[in-house]
C-alpha cells in the first residue's frame, strides 16, 4: 500500500479473539476506560455504544461501539454467539502496541487471539 500521506504519523493495531466474558453495553464502556487509561491515551468526546442483542439474525447479534479519542479513535465489535470480538485502534500517536495486546487478552479473557498492525 503506497504511504499517500507519509507527513502523518499513523499507527494501527487490528485485533480479534474469542472472548470468554459477558459483554454488554456497561462491559465495553469499562474496557474503553482500562483501555484508554493503560495506553495513556485521551478522549475527544463520549463512546457511542450499541447493542444489537436481540434484534435481527442471531449470529450477527452483538454490541458495536466506537471511542473518539484526541489522536484519532477505537472502534470495537462484538458477535455474541460466536463469541467473537474484533477491534482497531486508529491513532496518529505512537503506543505501545504489546501493552494494547495484554489489555485486550486479559480484559476480554481471551482464549485465542490474533492481531496485524498495518
Amino acid at each position: 500500500m503506497k504511504d499517500l500521506a507519509p507527513n502523518i504519523y499513523r499507527q494501527r493495531l487490528l485485533i480479534e479473539g474469542l472472548y470468554d466474558i459477558d459483554v454488554q453495553v456497561d462491559t465495553v464502556h469499562e474496557f474503553f476506560t482500562a483501555l484508554l487509561d493503560g495506553l495513556g491515551a485521551n478522549t475527544a468526546g463520549e463512546a457511542i455504544v450499541n447493542s444489537s442483542l436481540g434484534q435481527g439474525k442471531p449470529e450477527n447479534q452483538g454490541i458495536e461501539a466506537f471511542i473518539p479519542l484526541i489522536e484519532s479513535g477505537v472502534a470495537l465489535y462484538t458477535w455474541e454467539s460466536s463469541r467473537f470480538v474484533s477491534l482497531i485502534i486508529y491513532t496518529c500517536k505512537a503506543f505501545d502496541e504489546a501493552k494494547a495486546l495484554a489489555i485486550v487478552a486479559d480484559f476480554f479473557q481471551l482464549s485465542q487471539m490474533e492481531s496485524k498492525s498495518f
